[in-house]
């Protein structure tokens, strides 16, 4: 069994970590002692960064490859995602399909390729990025539809994985100050400003709290934990989440 405290510094794939949560959550991830692999659209010359168009299946291939040419890997945290707002009425079938592929089959299909190391280790930690988007919102068709997607595929791998001793979990932001949320929420909006307002613990969160949360079911010692969704949202969720 892998554990946290391995002479061999565990190795952790991150889709889209090159900003915002996702490098929020690589940070922490190297303050742990495992090392971080990041694949992006834009990446820095940091050690493990792969430079790849996670929206194209064959460039996520590739990138994928020259990960897991590093060693194998056995965490993996599903960041990257797109918002594409519009009301249902104006809602492009370009803009769905590039929020499938990216929310979606990405998840899917890097979970694939890192599933043998898990296997071999008798040990993983998947951690998808969903939203709180995934229960409702506003002009958010494509968004909520696949971050929706996300729980029920993480549902199904904690099932599937669970007696392979790899663990499943997603985890729910709420309103995160990032760069994608705040074009997608200009902070002089009155709607944004709303939005703020409706926070219990009023204010945004920021990346670091949703990085923590991400960490905690990263960790060995969550073993027991599988097919949850952790909502980080200052206690938006409650009253609108079943118990």
């Amino acid at each position: 069994m892998i554990n946290s405290g391995s002479a061999i510094r565990e190795r952790v794939l991150i889709t889209g970590g090159n900003a915002g949560i996702g490098a929020a959550i690589a940070t922490c991830c190297r303050q742990e002692g495992w090392d971080p692999v990041v694949i992006d659209r834009a990446v820095d010359h940091s050690p493990g960064a792969i430079q790849a168009d996670l929206s194209d299946p064959a460039d996520t291939a590739r990138a994928l490859n020259l990960a897991l040419s590093g060693g194998p890997i056995t965490r993996l945290v599903n960041n990257v995602g797109t918002v594409v707002p519009a009301a249902v009425e104006n809602q492009t079938l370009p803009e769905f399909d590039l929020a499938v592929s990216l929310n979606l089959r990405c998840a899917f299909q890097c979970l694939q390729a890192v599933l043998p190391s898990m296997k071999a280790a008798g040990f993983g930690r998947v951690v998808n990025l969903s939203s709180r988007a995934a229960l409702g919102k506003e002009l958010r068709t494509a968004y909520a539809a696949t971050k929706a997607g996300l729980i029920g595929m993480t549902r199904v791998w904690a099932l599937e994985l669970g007696p392979l001793g790899i663990t499943a979990n997603a985890v729910g932001p709420g309103p995160i100050r990032t760069e994608l949320f705040e074009r997608a929420n200009p902070p002089d909006s009155p709607r944004t400003q709303a939005i703020v307002a409706a926070v219990p613990v009023r204010r945004l969160g920021t990346p670091d709290d949703v990085a923590h949360a991400a960490v905690w079911l990263l960790d060995a010692r969550s073993g027991f934990v599988t097919g949850q969704v952790l909502y980080v949202c200052g206690g938006m969720t409650v009253g609108a989440a079943g118990v």
